[in-house]
């Protein structure tokens, strides 16, 4: 029987393989009869390798997350499926790279489009689900919701959404908070809304009696905005889109973060009892970046820094829940992020002005968006006190690992055709193995496609195209890097900040890597 590694491995021999399964089938039945742990996992938006202070960084103190990762395991190569969130999140749930369901997901999604993930097929929730937990999700969703046939309703049930696809809880924001509706929904309803006056969403045209950004700049109370971002004013920022009504759900951003961790905490104490699986989607350091009060200043580098120390803040906040109900030994912390950092994102907050030297990508070339390391690298840490040894680890491993890794720790079952691009990393996480189980990693970006493989990188001619969301568009400068004119090679161990492309001196591999990149999307069309 030929396992997921073998197939997305080919490097490994038939025999290395044979003397491995003995061993693999031990390990599943130990982990298996074991107590199942309890599952979080953290995903922040647009936070950088170099972020954080244990990674470098010097004016943004992280004590919390210093903590977690001093006590756990710290990739230093870990990657985010794609350079932007809906892609990304849409492979956490579903092991499956976004950019096989191009026409659904290879996109930002606006706050009003579909589901993008169809009930029915197996999810990470779901399998978890079915082995035995209570699962939830708070904070950002960002993956659609209704089915696309009609105009989704935010004023009766807004579904499906989280719910349909494996989560017995959801208290989410539709999309980013830079787009409307700017409102929290829970389970199906939105909450706080007043019937009287119901909530109307258009991406296409301005259905609302509002002021806009473009109209009033007087009324916004934080900065500007460029004009994808001046759409309707709400809470004194100008957003992506335009909205009516709902006033008495609309969401105050000084609130987001508390709610996220008071939410948190509810869910953790009402299942302390039972295994249960919590993914918490935090917003920050996304656009528009306004910290809550006791964080503002607190950095030294502007809003963008006191939002990332306001991230630190709600991390310790989950894990002394944990303490304090006992659970922690039994709770495994997986913290990370959708994407790779950006600074000037639409809102001129000053995030460039007030960076005094800060590196958000540790160095690494590029910015959210690209399928540069900067884009893609981000910080993966995995936490699960007694069990998992403190390290620090440069092996290989991705946001879409997820499903099976802790499909195996949990003792559920990944059906033959589920969780395609998923490997079980379990033995990597654990330290029960040196070896790299992953041996490539596809990254996926608005210009296309790249490859790692081993410590190679083939990006190939690429052409900035659509899917950056209402409004957007290539010639903006934050995607004119996108738009690469000749394949680039690099080699990751000799050259990590991608500054030399080698491809003339070494075609072969560069033609080895394109004919695997091909073989790849080929066999998923």
């Amino acid at each position: 029987m030929i396992n997921k590694q073998m197939m997305l491995n080919p490097s490994k021999s038939c025999l290395a393989a044979l003397l491995l399964m003995p061993l693999t089938i031990v390990h599943a039945a130990d982990v298996a009869s074991s107590p199942k742990p309890n599952i979080i996992i953290i995903l922040t938006d647009d936070l950088g390798v170099g972020d954080l202070e244990h990674a470098g960084a010097t004016g943004i103190k992280t004590p919390n997350l210093d903590r977690m990762a001093a006590e756990g395991v710290r990739f230093t190569q870990g990657y985010a499926p794609s350079a932007t969130c809906t892609p990304s999140r849409y492979s956490l749930l579903t092991g499956e790279y976004a950019w096989r369901q191009k026409a659904k997901t290879n996109s930002i999604l606006d706050g009003d489009a579909p589901l993008c993930i169809e009930p029915g097929r197996d999810t990470l929730p779901e399998m978890l689900r079915k082995a035995g937990y209570q699962t939830g999700i708070v904070g950002k969703w960002h993956l659609g919701l209704g089915d696309g046939k009609n105009k989704v309703d935010f004023n009766g049930e807004v579904k499906p959404g989280p719910l349909e696809i494996g989560f017995d809880y959801s208290h989410i924001i539709p999309a980013t908070v830079d787009r409307v509706p700017s409102v929290w929904v829970e389970n199906h309803k939105v909450v706080g809304l007043d019937p009287t006056d119901p909530i109307e969403v258009s991406y296409l045209k301005n259905i609302s009696d509002e002021p806009t950004g473009l109209e009033r700049p007087d009324l916004l109370t934080h900065y500007g905005a460029d004009n994808q971002h001046s759409n309707t004013i709400i809470n004194g920022i100008s957003r992506i889109g335009f909205m009516k009504g709902g006033k008495s759900a609309r969401f105050k951003d000084e609130e987001l973060a508390s709610t996220v961790v008071a939410k948190s905490i509810e869910f953790i104490e009402k299942r302390k009892d039972m295994p249960f699986f919590l993914n918490i989607g935090m917003f920050e350091p996304h656009v528009p970046r306004v910290a809550e009060p006791p964080f503002v200043g607190k950095s030294g580098t502007g809003v963008r820094g006191d939002v990332i120390v306001q991230i630190d803040w709600q991390v310790g906040e989950i894990m002394k829940t944990l303490d304090r109900l006992g659970i922690a030994k039994n709770t495994i912390v997986i913290f990370s992020s959708d994407n790779g950092p950006i600074l000037f994102d639409g809102y001129y907050d000053r995030s460039v002005e007030d960076l005094k030297g800060h590196n958000p990508t540790g160095g690494l070339r590029g910015w959210k968006y690209l399928t540069y390391e900067g884009a893609c690298r981000v910080p993966f840490i995995v936490n699960w006190p007694g069990t998992i040894k403190p390290r620090v680890s440069d092996q290989l491993i991705s946001l879409v690992d997820c499903f099976s890794t802790l499909a195996k720790i949990a003792g559920g079952n990944v059906p033959a055709k589920a969780a395609p691009d998923s490997l079980d990393l379990s033995d990597v996480l654990l330290g029960k193995t040196l070896e790299n189980l992953r041996d490539h990693t596809i990254l996926h970006g608005i210009g296309g496609l790249a490859l790692r493989q081993g410590d190679w990188k083939y990006i190939p001619a690429t052409e900035a195209t659509a899917g950056i969301g209402s409004g957007a568009n290539a010639a903006d400068p934050r995607f004119a890097a996108a738009n690469i004119t000749e394949p680039l090679l690099f080699n990751l161990a000799t050259d990590p900040n991608e500054k030399d492309n080698i491809i003339a001196k070494f075609p072969e591999k560069a033609a080895e890597l394109a004919a695997r990149l091909q073989s790849i999307v080929a066999m998923a069309k």
